[in-house]
């Protein structure tokens, strides 16, 4: 069904896709909250001196989500820009965008290690401040996440890779995405119950990790298991 080049652009997008979702998972799931302490300056200027390799760990996390980011916008552009130009191209601009906005968290996030090893005086509620900026970028950010998402799912239902299920869960998640952050911003007492709305996202973007490489690897399991068929009957 899928050419050479449609099984090879799929495997590197899958892969890049999955470094994002391992080292946003580490970086940002396990090292930020080790580190951050909310509302505790102290404690987190402790945390930064007390465990300064791990925070250099979470900095190069934070890196590895930009560079993650950046090459599966590219390489999905390139893997439906003959399926539909126009959302291949949003679909690349929009995590683009997500990607520098991430650099700006993982700049933010050295410069509070930094600070936090410099001079005495502000460096306590500095280092905070900065790791609570480079939170920020994280949720604003969001917004081209969850937009980035919709023309994906747009893109797997035009061009029949998947099921119809898995592109109406992206294009959904997508939109959770984004009015999970205006209700965040617009509400800040709205409840916990707004994190439900990006699930779907988690559900679709672990579906299409799969899917992509599923797709690479078919076809040549399925040589070697028709050869083996061969070899046996003869």
């Amino acid at each position: 069904m899928f050419g050479h080049t449609f099984r090879r652009d799929a495997l590197f997008a899958g892969v890049f896709y999955l470094g994002l979702a391992i080292t946003g998972a580490l970086g940002f799931l396990l090292v930020r909250p080790a580190l951050f302490v909310p509302g505790d300056p102290a404690a987190t200027l402790s945390n930064l001196l007390e465990k300064e390799a791990l925070a250099r760990v979470g900095i190069a996390l934070e890196l590895g989500i930009v560079l993650f980011q950046a090459l599966a916008a590219v390489w999905f552009g390139k893997l439906f820009r003959d399926v539909d130009a126009f959302a291949a191209g949003a679909l690349t601009l929009f995590g683009l965008v997500n990607a520098v906005a991430l650099l700006g968290s993982a700049t933010l996030m050295h410069a509070a290690l930094n600070v936090a090893q410099g001079s005495s005086g502000v460096t306590t509620t500095t280092s905070h401040l900065l790791f609570f900026l480079s939170g920020k970028l994280w949720e604003t950010g969001m917004l081209f996440f969850g937009l980035w998402l919709v023309p994906m799912g747009w893109l797997v239902l035009r061009s029949g890779i998947g099921s119809r299920a898995l592109g109406c869960v992206l294009i959904l998640g997508g939109f959770g995405y984004v009015m999970n952050l205006f209700i965040v911003v617009l509400a800040p007492d709205a409840g916990a119950w707004t994190a439900i709305l990006p699930l779907p996202a988690a559900v679709g973007e672990f579906w299409t990790i799969g899917l992509l490489i599923w797709i690479s690897c078919r076809p040549a399991w399925r040589m070697h298991r028709d050869a083996a068929g061969k070899g046996t009957s003869a």
